[in-house]
C-alpha cells in the first residue's frame, strides 16, 4: 500500500488487564486489584488523549487479550484499529509495530498506557519534530521513554537495550548515535509506575473532575 504524504498514525501499546500481572511495583501499596484498577484507568486516559488530539487515526496494540472489555471501550472512545502486539521481547514489539505502521503511514507515533501527562501540545511536537529529525524521543523521568515516533526504523535501534531499568533512554541515545541515526527529544514527562507517582496521577485525574 502506497505512504499517504503527510499521513501519521498515533499507536498506543498497552497489555489487557490481569490481576497480578500489570502495574506489579503499585501491587505493595495498590493490592492486585488496585493495580490492576488502575492500569486500566490509564489506558483509557492515553486513548482519550490520543483520539480526542485528532493528530491521526490511533491504532491499539495489545499484549494479550485483544477481546478483553477494556479493548472494547477502547474502541468505543473512538479507537480505529486494535492489532496484537507481536515479537517475543518488548524491543521486538515495538520494531514490529514501527515497521509495519510505517509500510502505511509517513510517520509513526508510539507511546505506552503509563504517561497521562501528555496532551495536545506535546503530541503535536512530536509530530513537527519528524519534519526536522528521522526519529523523537519523549524521556521518561525514572530514565526510559515515554513515546517513540520515527519516519524510519531499524532493529538496532531497539538491540541491547535493557527494558525497564533507568538506562532505556540514554541506552537508547546511544544506540540510534552508533548507527547515525539522527533524532530529537521532548521534554521528560512522568510515568506512572511508583507508588510515589500516584500524587502526580490524582492531580491530572482530579483536575479534570
Amino acid at each position: 500500500m502506497p505512504v499517504e504524504p503527510g499521513s501519521v498514525l498515533f499507536i498506543q501499546f498497552a497489555r489487557s488487564p490481569v490481576e497480578g500481572k500489570v502495574k506489579t511495583r503499585m501491587i505493595p501499596a495498590l493490592g492486585a486489584r488496585g493495580a490492576c484498577q488502575l492500569h486500566c484507568d490509564l489506558v483509557r486516559w492515553t486513548s482519550g488523549i490520543l483520539v480526542n488530539a485528532g493528530l491521526g487515526p490511533v491504532q491499539l496494540a495489545v499484549a494479550g487479550n485483544t477481546l478483553h472489555p477494556l479493548v472494547q471501550q477502547c474502541r468505543d472512545m473512538g479507537i480505529a484499529e486494535v492489532v496484537p502486539q507481536s515479537g517475543t521481547g518488548l524491543g521486538e514489539r515495538m520494531f514490529t509495530a514501527l515497521d509495519e505502521a510505517l509500510e502505511r503511514f509517513e510517520r509513526v507515533i508510539l507511546v505506552g498506557s503509563d504517561c497521562p501527562g501528555l496532551d495536545d501540545a506535546y503530541l503535536a511536537q512530536a509530530v513537527d519534530s519528524l519534519q526536522q529529525a528521522s526519529v523523537v524521543l519523549g524521556p521518561a523521568e525514572d530514565g526510559g521513554y515515554v513515546l517513540i515516533g520515527a519516519r524510519q526504523v531499524s532493529r538496532e535501534m531497539f538491540a541491547a537495550i535493557d527494558w525497564g531499568s533507568s538506562q532505556v533512554y540514554a541506552q537508547t541515545l546511544a544506540r540510534l548515535q552508533d548507527i547515525g541515526c539522527d533524532w530529537l527529544s521532548l521534554p521528560a514527562q512522568v510515568d506512572i509506575d511508583r507508588p510515589e507517582d500516584m500524587v502526580h496521577w490524582e492531580s491530572l485525574r482530579d483536575s479534570t473532575v
